[in-house]
């Protein structure tokens, strides 16, 4: 589907299930912090609005995406987290940095997904340029943080309901 006239933050209350047992960590990118910090505000207002206590909401800064998925899976075992966000930014340049990065990440967090069965949300936005990455850091496009935040809830849902 193409992302091109769509909000694609867009979802149905009802679909989202209320959230006020589970703790959610977040692991936010400092780089391109205009971006990223829009992105995790965005993710702590919807996991508020579908009762994430506050005190169950960690958040944690660090260097870049690429040092993403070992913030997650520290904040999963010291906070006891139900869910973790790895929210970040890697905007197209000049070589194909963002593609190496990129892969690692979102391939590193599947693989904590997997091995610990709690939901490792890939909120790492891969824009080719900054209109880009403003248009889905809360921008035309909506906001990828909130997408995550949204996800979470719903995986912890299913997973609930499965086990």
């Amino acid at each position: 589907m193409s992302a091109k006239n769509k909000n694609l933050s867009e979802h149905q209350s009802l679909d989202v299930p209320n959230a006020s047992k589970y703790k959610i960590a977040i692991a936010v990118s400092a780089y391109n912090e205009a971006i990223t910090f829009a992105l995790r505000d965005g993710a702590i207002a919807t996991l508020k609005e579908y009762g994430v206590k506050e005190k169950n909401i960690f958040v944690e800064l660090v260097p870049g995406a690429y040092e993403l998925p070992l913030a997650a899976k520290l904040l999963y075992e010291k906070k006891r987290a139900d869910a973790v966000l790895a929210l970040g930014c890697v905007i197209k340049g000049d070589t194909d940095h963002d593609i190496y990065i990129n892969n690692a990440v979102s391939k590193a967090l599947m693989d904590l997904t997997l091995q610990t069965r709690a939901p490792f949300l890939f909120g790492v936005i891969t824009p080719n340029n900054l209109q880009q990455a403003k248009d889905r850091a809360g921008g035309k496009h909506g906001n990828k943080g909130v997408e995550c935040a949204v996800a979470a809830l719903k995986m912890l849902a299913l997973k609930d309901k499965l086990n």
